[in-house]
Parts: C-alpha cells; sequence; structure tokens
C-alpha cells in the first residue's frame, strides 16, 4: 500500500476538460472513490485514504479545483460535475461499479450520481451535505488572488468571516505572484447557486446503502434534516458527530474511519 506521500497523480479527459486524481494504490478490486467538498482538493483525504488497506482509493479533484482545469465558459452545472465521476468510472476504472465518499460538494455529487447510475455504484458514503442546500460562498468573491505571505493569506479568510481556517488553507499554494488558492474563486460563483437547490429525488432516486454522517455543530447541514433523510430513503444510517463541525473527516478522523469501515464490512 503506498503511503500518503506516494501516491500517484494521475490525469484523464472528460469533455473538454483535463482532470487530475490521486490513485493510492493497493491491490484490490473494490475501489473506493473520494470526492472532496468546495475549496479543498484530493488532498483533503491523504491521511485518511490509507487507512482503507483492503480498497484501492481514488480521490479526484473536481473540476476548478487541485490540479484539474478550471472550465473555460464556467460550465459547473450539476451534470458536469456527474459526468466527471462517469468519465473517471468508465475510463480509469474499467467501468465497474465503485464505492464512494463525498464530502460536501462530493456528497451532493455522490448521491446524484448514484440516482442516475445506480448500476455503477455500490454504496455511498455522504458526508455533511442535505437533500436541500442553501450555502452562502460569496466570501469567497472577497479573498485576493494573491496575498504577500501565507499569513496574510490566512488573514484574508478571518477577514472574510471564516472559522474553519485550516480546512480552507488545504488548497493553498505558493506562486511568482504570491500566495493564493488552487481552486476557481470567480466559479464558485457560478457552481455554488447550481449545487444549492431541493434535492429529495435524487437523494430517494437509488437503492444502494448510504452512509450519512453528520456534524454536530456543521454550519451546512443541520440535525433535524439530517434524520428526515434517513427516515425518508430506505436502506440509509445516519450517524452524528455530535461535537465535529462541517468536515467531520478533518474534525475526528479516526471516529470517522471506523465509522465508514465499519459500515462498508457489513
Amino acid at each position: 500500500m503506498l503511503n500518503s506521500h506516494s501516491a500517484e497523480r494521475k490525469y484523464f479527459n472528460s469533455g473538454h476538460l483535463r482532470l487530475s486524481y490521486l490513485d493510492f494504490g493497493g491491490d484490490s478490486e473494490q475501489v473506493l472513490v473520494m470526492l472532496h467538498g468546495y475549496m479543498a482538493n484530493a488532498r483533503t483525504f491523504s491521511e485518511l485514504a490509507v487507512r482503507f488497506k483492503d480498497w484501492r482509493v481514488i480521490a479526484l479533484d473536481q473540476r476548478g479545483h487541485g490540479w484539474s482545469d478550471h472550465p473555460p465558459g464556467q460550465e459547473y452545472a450539476r451534470n458536469d460535475y456527474v459526468n466527471d465521476i462517469l468519465s473517471l468510472v468508465r475510463t480509469e476504472l474499467g467501468g465497474q461499479p465503485v464505492t464512494i465518499l463525498g464530502h460536501s460538494l462530493g456528497g451532493l455529487n455522490a448521491y446524484q450520481f448514484a440516482a442516475r447510475y445506480p448500476e455503477l455504484v455500490n454504496t455511498v458514503i455522504v458526508e455533511d451535505i442535505g437533500a436541500e442546500i442553501n450555502a452562502d460562498f460569496s466570501f469567497a468573491a472577497k479573498l485576493p488572488h494573491r496575498s504577500a505571505s501565507l499569513k496574510e493569506l490566512r488573514e484574508s479568510l478571518e477577514n472574510a468571516g471564516l472559522r474553519a481556517i485550516d480546512y480552507f488553507a488545504e488548497s493553498v499554494l505558493e506562486d511568482e505572484w504570491g500566495w493564493g488558492f488552487r481552486t476557481d474563486l470567480k466559479g464558485l460563483q457560478i457552481s455554488v447557486p447550481q449545487s444549492n437547490g431541493v434535492w429529495w429525488e435524487d437523494w430517494l432516486g437509488s437503492s444502494c446503502p448510504i452512509l450519512l454522517i453528520h456534524g454536530g455543530k456543521s454550519f451546512i447541514l443541520d440535525a433535524d434534516q439530517a434524520k428526515r433523510m434517513e427516515a425518508k430513503r430506505p436502506n440509509t444510517k445516519l450517524i452524528v458527530f455530535e461535537q465535529c463541525g462541517h468536515g467531520v473527516h478533518s474534525d475526528d478522523i479516526n471516529g470517522f474511519y471506523h465509522a465508514v469501515n465499519d459500515f462498508l464490512a457489513k
């Protein structure tokens, strides 16, 4: 099994975009695809991925994030994200059914993909995203294109009112212009409104097992909705991490891993 530092970076085409992913290796025929949230990238799962010894883990840089292309025409519709997963599964993974773990944006993409391509999905783990989404990423418009120092960049996050500084700092890069984000910040203003909406039809549109993980202190998903998502959809299990925020996999990596691993073992 590769360690987190030697995951192999690979590329493939989805439509006219060149997308990137990290292949954590492993000899298993069981494939676990991990999908990050807004402003993150595949490396957000580096510590988690290496714990799944019985799986081949693939972590995708979703369009506009990480080392994947930013769509020139700002194509960030729901179908665009879903088609990227389809391209990954068909061209890189041999078209076999996979298990998908998605956080936030990635969770929405995961359960929508399962609803549209049930034959390609065995199981889904959805981390802290609802069937009714009303996220506000307008703060991204206030962030500078580049900052002179890492300290200044972190201060820009604080000034924009963000609390989860470390989470957002995961996608920072330095280039000749200074410090900034490896994310299409302008594209967020196009993508987030298209992720917002009422998606009960998609949530209820698949029959595979789903594990829904909710952070009790989340600013994205509330407890009442999480309970309704479990109650309305057969074959769904809800686990609540009361002391965690929106990023349960980073707030409590041990608890998160054991919850997911136990669910997959069953």
